[in-house]
């Protein structure tokens, strides 16, 4: 194969590419839900293989292009959203007021629940030492929690987990992405520390002044 043909070759295979990319863009805008590997694999008759690294190249654009949409992966199913610091401007088409921020109790209690999901309203209260209905509750309309089951013991309680919309939200590819607890136990030991040779400077100056 002369260079002309290897040239040839690699220009229809770009453009097959780019052909195959549109199709993904397509399909995912006329879904509107999100669609997995399988799904697009199957309509573009391509191998799954071919067609995640098709998705990974159209993540990417997104991205480097600076457009207003991004395409994620949520719990192995693909969609397409748009980017958060164009929400003013979708409120303002669709005259929705700017949702409002979480508050401490909404946050202490969605914490709660997407380390220790499927959990019970009563094991959050405990874990927090007071009661979190009416921040569960807010939770629940702005969907980031929901109803996933009940706890098989007397009184059947209600267990809650997290959506698919708390992973869009907070750009999670899914829960196993949550940060470690073991993180904030590092930090927390920082600080601590911090905290203690603080304390001992205070005691060391109030020594040095007594003398």
């Amino acid at each position: 194969m002369n260079k002309l043909n290897i040239n040839q070759f690699e220009f229809d295979e770009v453009s097959k590419k780019n052909i195959y990319k549109a199709a993904i863009e397509a399909m995912l805008f006329v879904s509107g839900e999100p669609l997995s590997l399988r799904d697009i694999a199957v309509n573009l008759e391509v191998t799954p293989k071919f067609a995640e690294e098709l998705l990974g190249e159209v993540m990417l654009d997104y991205e480097i292009n600076n457009r207003g949409i991004k395409l994620i992966l949520i719990n192995g199913m693909y969609q397409l959203v748009t980017k958060g610091e164009y929400s003013e401007y979708i409120e303002r088409l669709l005259n929705k007021n700017r949702r409002q921020s979480l508050s401490q109790a909404s946050l202490e209690s969605l914490s709660i629940i997407a380390y220790k999901q499927p959990i019970t309203r009563v094991d959050i209260d405990e874990i927090r030492g007071v009661k979190s209905d009416s921040a569960i509750q807010r939770l629940i309309e702005r969907e980031l929690v929901a109803e996933v089951g009940r706890l098989e013991v007397i009184g059947r309680p209600i267990l809650y987990g997290t959506t698919d919309e708390f992973l869009r939200q907070f750009g999670l590819s899914g829960l196993d992405e949550l940060p470690s607890l073991d993180l904030f136990s590092v930090e927390d030991e920082k600080i601590e520390e911090e905290n203690i040779f603080e304390d001992d400077i205070l005691e060391n100056d109030i020594l040095e002044d007594d003398e």
